[in-house]
């Protein structure tokens, strides 16, 4: 009898449903049940992995599934890039290619996590919001059965594949080849969405497309940070809930098939001055909840890496053109430079000795709310301080 690549993989499916189960990403038996039943090297047989090459240059290398140690790296625990932008794309070696990721094969533990957090129960039905390579919904339907899985995506080209795919692997969803921050594009209603992708705010879409009741797990991106949300929706169309301990960023909902639209931006203010501060590039970096906090206190801010003789900066800047930066590394951690004006780092200042005062609060201890007229705010559950957010 012939040994098929499936044969192969199932030690590698059982070791991955374990690892995720240590981890405490899966939590309940239906779910250990999934991973270990649906083969995630049919629905990634290839993807893009980032090295630098022999010139110093930042590429991506192709790699391909088959037998050995590249079938054992698809049953890691890590998101596997399948596509590129072709806007930003260039090839640059044979199996290299610099550019934009576009679609990915998320990281099996945030699937998981968020898998759970769903709270399916039989019988409900499902709307995923990014089809991808298929794997999601591949897992959906080995909880739940095909006919209750419905998903979409804007790029026609992977829903073809994934639909392929899927029924190579004994499943046949749903799927639909759309926008989906404007929903399933058919009269539906489902017990419980999960978007693969992130989205600025819930879209209401979404929420009149939940039954009273449901519930969403959705990536919302905030600015500056953003994370995984679990919200209930009633029947006035308010979705409340919280921020879950997983964290998120998933690439961002496209509206394009190919390619994410170009960012402007304005001229940057010049640099007025510097002075002393205490909240420092490392404390940014190193607490995912104070980033979170400085988006809710900044929603119009970005927070971006700056590069120039002085080396290397965490920075925030504003619409307005105005900006303020804080070293890496070096003698001057504790100063911030600024240009126009230092009110962007004035208010990150707040927000960060706020955070410190009320004891440093993890991301579920946060809320997230979109009311029904698309308005959005986000408070402390222990204290109630809340701040608006961009609708």
């Amino acid at each position: 009898m012939s040994v098929t690549a499936h044969d192969v993989a199932r030690p590698y499916l059982a070791n991955l449903a374990q690892d995720l189960t240590d981890l405490g990403a899966i939590r309940s038996k239906p779910w250990a049940e999934a991973f270990t039943t649906v083969p995630r090297h049919l629905f990634v047989p290839s993807w893009y992995e980032q090295e630098t090459d022999d010139r110093g240059i930042a590429v991506w290398r192709q790699r391909h599934a088959g037998d050995g140690e590249d079938l054992a790296a698809v049953y890691r625990d890590v998101t596997l890039v399948t596509s590129l932008d072709p806007e930003t794309a260039e090839q640059v070696a044979p199996d290299a290619w610099t550019g934009i990721p576009t679609s990915s094969s998320t990281l099996p533990s945030l699937m998981a996590g968020m898998l759970e957090d769903l709270g399916v129960s039989d019988g409900h039905r499902v709307l995923e919001i990014g089809t991808g390579t298929g794997y999601n919904a591949a897992l959906l339907c080995a909880r739940l059965g095909s006919t209750a899985v419905h998903s979409v995506d804007v790029d026609e080209g992977l829903v073809d594949t994934a639909r392929a795919r899927l029924r190579d692997a004994g499943y046949s969803p749903q799927l639909r080849a759309a926008d989906g921050t404007l929903g399933y594009p058919e009269d539906r209603t489902f017990d419980r969405i999960i978007a693969t992708c992130s989205v600025p705010t819930i879209p209401g879409a979404w929420i009149q497309q939940l039954r009273p009741g449901g519930i969403i797990v959705a990536d919302v991106a905030l600015g500056i940070e953003g994370g995984l949300v679990r919200l209930s929706c009633g029947a006035e169309g308010l979705a409340r809930g919280f921020f879950t301990t997983n964290g998120g960023r998933f690439m961002p909902a496209r509206s394009d098939a190919l390619t994410y639209p170009a960012q402007t931006r304005p001229e940057r203010a010049p640099r007025m001055g510097s002075r002393p501060t205490r909240l420092t590039a490392k404390q940014i970096r190193t607490h995912y909840p104070l980033r979170l906090v400085l988006a809710f206190a900044l929603p119009e801010a970005e927070l971006v890496y700056h590069s120039d003789e002085e080396g290397l900066a965490l920075q925030l800047q504003c619409p307005d053109g105005s900006w303020a930066r804080v070293p890496l590394a070096g003698d001057n951690e504790g100063v911030v430079t600024f240009g126009g004006n230092d009110a962007v780092w004035r208010r990150a200042e707040e927000a960060w000795q706020w955070w410190n005062h009320v004891g440093c609060p993890a991301q579920d201890r946060f809320g997230y709310a979109r009311d029904s007229d698309g308005t959005g705010y986000a408070w402390h559950l222990p204290s109630g301080a809340r701040w608006a957010l961009a609708g």
